[in-house]
């Protein structure tokens, strides 16, 4: 048995859900071929760190055609691969570029997909994933009828894989598989986050605000703490739709899943929508001054009060128990 994974890579830079879905594949795969995919242009050195979080071989398309990622010449290695290994499943992470790529992969190829798989098992030689459905009131158990099967896992569900850099394997490098006059699509450049600013989709701890902060300068007090703890600033809708903070904290059916091991939700009431975004959180911390608001119905610890008087508080105690400055 051949599962083939894409190691999700921005200029040298591995999203860690790669590597949990990696991990994911060592599992399934047992005695089986385990290849990763690594598409970019001098990347050598994750093809070497695929093999030492568990692939068997690297298939390294190396090329400047490959820099930014584009679908045609992503869908094009890809085919390639999936050509050349024939296997029973393709793996992604359900990073923002793994959603995309996997939908497009799955289309070009006439390929069943399971999107934001939480749990996969091959039973048979068929693949059957269990999703969250009507906005994760629902698990869907789903069975993937094409061979090869096109899955997307999301981020935090299969444990980070150890790092074993005695591990050995074969690097085949492939280079460019398409005609760079087919490419129709041009990156003209990128927008770079803050310094420091701690990635959603990354992060162990969140800090998310909601219409409670009353405005821009309520998430102050929140990023203060998310500081203090190493954590990321999340939102709800409502705070993105007035303008308070960018989309790209956006938790929710039309923002980010996340899966922190603790959230803290400021604020925030917690509508269906927001709850679609965070509710598999391990730990969810709610402070609101409603205590009738449909957040505390899945928090695991809750708070009535002002968040204006516990967010500081929580930063005193956390830096006095952490030692930060």
């Amino acid at each position: 048995m051949s599962v083939l994974v894409w190691i999700d890579q921005f200029r040298g830079r591995v999203q860690p859900a790669s590597w949990e879905t990696l991990g994911l594949a060592r599992t399934l795969a047992e005695d089986g071929r385990v290849v990763a995919v690594v598409i970019g242009e001098g990347v050598e050195n994750v093809a070497q760190d695929a093999i030492a979080y568990g692939a068997d071989a690297v298939l390294l398309y190396d090329d400047p055609l490959y820099r930014d990622f584009r679908f045609e010449t992503y869908n094009a290695a890809l085919k390639d691969a999936t050509t050349s290994e024939n296997p029973v499943l393709v793996l992604f992470p359900a990073t923002t570029r793994g959603r995309d790529l996997s939908a497009s992969f799955a289309c070009t190829m006439d390929l069943g997909l399971a999107p934001d798989a939480q749990a996969v098992q091959v039973e048979e030689g068929r693949v059957v994933v269990k999703r969250p459905v009507y906005s994760g009131n629902m698990i869907a158990t789903v069975v993937v009828e094409t061979t090869p099967a096109v899955v997307s896992l999301r981020p935090r569900t299969a444990p980070m894989p150890e790092k074993d850099a005695s591990r050995s394997g074969e690097v085949v490098k492939k280079g460019a598989v398409i005609d760079g006059s087919q490419v129709k699509t041009q990156v003209v450049g990128f927008e770079e986050k803050e310094a420091g600013e701690v990635s959603l989709t990354d992060a162990r701890i969140i800090v998310s605000g909601g219409r409670g902060v009353k405005g821009p300068e309520g998430f102050e007090p929140l990023r203060e703490l998310a500081r203090v703890l190493g954590a990321a600033i999340g939102a709800s809708r409502a705070a993105v739709d007035a303008g308070w903070i960018s989309y790209d904290h956006q938790v929710g059916q039309t923002g980010k899943t996340v899966r922190p091991d603790v959230y803290i939700a400021c604020g925030i009431s917690g509508a269906i929508q927001h709850q679609a975004g965070m509710r598999e959180s391990k730990i969810i911390v709610a402070i609101n001054k409603d205590p009738e608001a449909p957040i505390f119905q899945i928090a695991d610890y809750g708070i009535v009060d002002d968040l204006f008087k516990i967010v500081p508080a929580l930063t005193k105690e956390a830096r006095k128990r952490l030692g930060a400055s």
